[in-house]
């Protein structure tokens, strides 16, 4: 086998994403045929040299999985979290060993997320140059104008850099006691941090709820928050094309189904008792019990008389 990227290798055998794998490099978490590699751009054999990371030998021959998942709010898009927050990866029990999500989700949105350990394809779908849609339907406060859609279609400024061109319809507008709120869908190619929120902010138009219904041509309209299911072998080849690779082996059998199934816990994570709870910014009111507000409710009664 010809000699690769050693970050290519690791990668590709599913200890993490190309950029992940750079970092251990560099921080001299990496070992081959027994001598600590830390230069990018070192190249080796993943057949016959050993390659350790951490300590534990790279075993290259790891079958590939494909797991489709609906995550819901609450819930963060990383294998731990310092917070002790709820991540996706707890929906899926045993079945998420050795997976990592691809890209991210914030906190507050829900949606499509893929997890795998197929390092090439989670940098491809990640990386901007590739430009793999991600199409997202976002409720927000008040109806856009021609020009707010023509913004947000030719790009908003962010952090200095104007957003690449994005496609944006609206689905439905409607009022609410609240006042006039809309359904929009947007596609976008990039992944800055909690881009299509900010993009909607920018415009005037607050986000109310966002969901993400697409990732290039993978999409799976019965899925609710919480439930996940494993990709077929058909959606593995299309998601490879979609984002410019050639078609790979079959992904590996499994005990999950290709069927949704319901996550280990799946809804509205519980918030965890060290995150404040807040309502529009302001300290959410402790919930009391039914017999606790009729106790409340009564006048307040004299001491009580004693019968002879």
């Amino acid at each position: 086998m010809p000699q690769e990227r050693l970050q290519k290798i690791l990668s590709a055998a599913g200890i993490a994403s190309r950029r992940v794998a750079e970092s251990l490099i560099a921080e001299g978490r990496v070992r081959v045929n027994g001598e600590v590699v830390n230069e990018l751009g070192t190249k080796a054999d993943g057949q016959t040299d050993r390659i350790e990371v951490d300590g534990r030998r790279l075993h290259t021959a790891v079958p590939r999985r494909y797991i489709l998942l609906y995550k819901p709010v609450h819930y963060v898009t990383t294998r731990s979290d310092p917070q002790r927050r709820p991540t996706v990866l707890t929906l899926l029990g045993e079945a998420g060993q050795g997976l990592y999500p691809v890209g991210r989700l914030d906190f507050d949105s829900e949606g499509l997320i893929l997890l795998t350990n197929d390092g090439e394809l989670a940098d491809r779908l990640t990386h901007p140059r590739h430009e793999v849609p991600r199409t997202y339907e976002v409720r927000v406060f008040g109806v856009p104008a021609g020009e707010t859609m023509r913004r947000l279609e030719t790009g908003v400024p962010l952090d200095g850099r104007r957003t690449a061109p994005a496609k944006v319809r609206v689905i439905e507008s409607f009022t609410k006691k609240s006042g006039e709120q809309s359904l929009l869908q947007i596609v976008i190619h990039e992944g800055r941090n909690r881009q299509v929120r900010r993009m909607f902010q920018a415009v005037g138009l607050p986000v109310i709820t966002l969901a993400r219904t697409s990732i290039g041509t993978l999409t799976d309209r019965r899925m609710k928050p919480g439930m996940y299911r494993e990709l077929r072998p058909a959606e593995v080849q299309q998601l490879r094309a979609d984002a410019g690779l050639a078609a790979g082996p079959a992904p590996a059998r499994t005990r999950t189904s290709s069927e949704p199934q319901a996550g280990v816990r799946f809804g509205h994570a519980p918030t965890p008792s060290h995150v404040k709870r807040s309502v529009g910014g302001k300290p959410r009111a402790p919930k009391i019990t039914l017999r606790e507000a009729a106790r409340a409710a009564k006048p307040a009664r004299g001491p009580r008389k004693r019968s002879r």
